[in-house]
């Protein structure tokens, strides 16, 4: 245990299926938000006082997200030195010394073109040999994935393999449930397998554990393919937004969530969560409610960031987006019992609802407001709060590329006027899956993103060259 860690809440909330009833009647519960959310947009337009109403909600809105602009970051804490500075033999008393073991987990499916590149990158961190340990899973690949992970781990000795049947189910949620008690590390990192990994990364994230509220750790996500073509373009503003969103909610209070690739969790933390969750298809937006849940904070990491390629086309993107948007929404579906002040505090709750309304309701109810706008020769009613959304956008794009691209200012504004237009797409993802998700039963797969492979870093150990 590190340093300064807390217990879970006590008793902790169980949260697997069997146990919490939140994961039943999904499909109910979407329909009668759906129903809700279409009902409470036509009493707007017809109730004579229903502008106003609309006016109140962007005010309060609006001054939330006018606190987080204005929230000044906290100062990250020191990464641990060099492990070439460190005397010999240290990596022997990680507690003592500082260097908690860290258990680096990779699910993996199919992902013959990068699986070496990250294999490669993760065996040179810069962190005690002896302190951390890669455990790399197979979940039934017919590539030659599996193939080259046991070449890999006959070469480095804390390269673990673990080969999955095609009778194992759980998707990815699965394959690490599998995995991670058996590991030894007090924080475990989750990584994709097409994830480009700098090599200080451990050093400048772990020190965040020695904070006993911290319960896990988001890295940014950047886009390694970003100057491809319009779709990636926007993914880089997009992760860029998210990012400095994500760090103004985290240091103002707010909720901090988790984006799956670079994610670090305490070992202690996981446990009382129960593990991930095989019931949801987005395990790292189903684990950041229930580590609030049990007490625990999410710091985000800005620098340094994991790079990940984007997807080219808009058929890829729009499958993986749906995804995104149906995992995201049902765990509010699965927990919104849970969603008390007393449980959360004031300020998450707040921030936990505005941002539904923001992502989530918002989107869903554009439909039927320009629909009934349409019929009515008048404005949509949410025009002013979605006017205060894309204002927002924009000033959290441009800081969000300030930050992260060092570019010139017509390139921040090129690349942000771009990104709003790109993020269009989530209007229509959102509008169309809570409407599937309330009239058709979902079957959980774990569908993965196919990875082409970029070119090897220079420096990173490419295994084809390592002798036999």
């Amino acid at each position: 245990m590190l340093e300064g860690a807390k217990p879970a809440i006590e008793p902790p909330i169980l949260f697997h299926p069997e146990q919490f009833p939140g994961f039943q009647g999904r499909r109910l519960k979407a329909a009668v938000v759906l129903a809700s959310l279409w009902l409470s947009t036509l009493g707007l337009h017809l109730w004579v006082w229903g502008h106003w109403f609309i006016y109140g909600c962007t005010v309060c809105i609006g001054l939330h997200l006018a606190r987080l602009i204005f929230v000044t970051p906290v100062a990250a804490p020191a990464a641990l030195p060099t492990a070439r500075d460190l005397p010999p033999g240290i990596g022997d008393r990680p507690s003592r010394e500082g260097w908690p073991h860290v258990s680096i987990l990779v699910a993996a499916k199919n992902e013959r073109a990068v699986i070496e590149r990250l294999v490669a990158s993760l065996t040179q961190l810069d962190y005690p040999s002896q302190s951390f340990d890669l455990w790399m899973i197979d979940d039934h690949s017919t590539d030659g994935t599996a193939e080259l992970l046991d070449r890999a781990a006959a070469r480095y000795p804390n390269v673990h393999v673990v080969h999955r049947s095609d009778q194992a189910t759980g998707g990815k949620s699965g394959a690490l449930n599998e995995v991670w008690p058996r590991t030894q590390g007090s924080v475990l990192v989750v990584f994709d397998a097409d994830a480009q990994v700098p090599p200080d990364l451990l050093r400048r994230v772990v020190p965040w554990f020695h904070q006993a509220q911290v319960g896990a750790v988001q890295v940014r996500k950047a886009i390694a393919n970003a100057d491809l073509n319009f779709w990636t373009r926007g993914q880089m503003a997009e992760m860029a937004f998210d990012a400095y969103c994500q760090q103004q909610r985290v240091f103002g209070a707010g909720i901090g969530e988790l984006r799956g690739n670079g994610q670090f969790v305490r070992r202690e933390a996981l446990l009382a969560c129960g593990g991930w969750n095989e019931a949801t298809i987005t395990d790292d937006l189903d684990l950041t409610f229930r580590l609030h849940l049990t007490g625990w904070s999410i710091p985000v990491v800005v620098f340094p960031a994991v790079q990940e390629e984007g997807v080219t086309q808009f058929k890829s993107l729009w499958h993986q987006r749906n995804r995104w948007a149906e995992g995201g929404y049902q765990r509010y579906l699965d927990y919104w019992r849970l969603f008390t002040p007393n449980r959360l505090g004031i300020v998450k709750t707040l921030d936990l609802g505005f941002f539904w309304l923001i992502q989530y309701a918002l989107p869903t109810m554009a439909v039927p407001d320009l629909a009934l706008a349409l019929v009515r020769s008048r404005p949509p009613v949410w025009t002013p709060l979605s006017s205060l959304v894309t204002v927002f956008l924009m000033i959290g794009m441009v800081n969000g590329l300030r930050a992260t691209q060092k570019e010139s200012w017509p390139l921040t504004i090129l690349n942000t006027l771009r990104g709003v237009v790109y993020m269009v797409h989530w209007i229509v993802v959102m509008a169309t899956v809570t409407l599937r998700m309330a009239i058709r039963p979902k079957r959980l797969r774990w569908i993965k993103t196919d990875h082409q492979g970029l070119e090897t870093e220079p420096g990173w150990l490419d295994l084809e060259s390592v002798p036999e």
